[in-house]
């Protein structure tokens, strides 16, 4: 599904790497900022691969912080609504950071934007929107 222009998501890490580095949909994420939000664990993955970019420690927090992405803990509600999407998307091998995304989005019944095709064959009763 294609991202319709503006409103409030949950951004995947894909998406704000995709942004962060200029890939294709790139500009389909932007279009969401800064009405969106991320969970801290997707937050801590794209800190992780800037620092695998070569960022510096010092730098990382103030590029993402720039973009005014909403920051959601991950508390218990989202930490068991995440295991409660672990067998539902076994097969696609999604990661915590995914099912994190995925939680949080169906927990504030918001659409999940996302660079990864294979969640778009997921039915998990989340709205999911590719940016590429």
């Amino acid at each position: 599904m294609k991202t319709a222009k503006g409103g409030k998501v949950v951004l995947d890490a894909s998406a704000i790497l995709a942004l962060l580095i200029g890939e294709p949909g790139a500009e389909a994420v932007r279009e969401h900022i800064p009405d969106s939000v991320a969970s801290a664990v997707n937050v801590a993955e794209v800190a992780a691969k800037l620092a695998d970019h070569g960022v510096k420690d010092s730098e990382i927090r103030e590029i993402i912080g720039a973009l005014g992405i909403e920051v959601a803990p991950c508390d218990a509600d989202l930490a068991f609504a995440s295991a409660t999407l672990r067998r539902q998307s076994r097969k696609a091998g999604l990661s915590l950071g995914d099912r994190m995304c995925l939680a949080l989005a169906r927990l504030r019944d918001l659409p999940a934007l996302t660079a990864d095709k294979r969640w778009l064959d997921l039915d998990l009763g989340v709205e999911i929107r590719s940016i590429r």
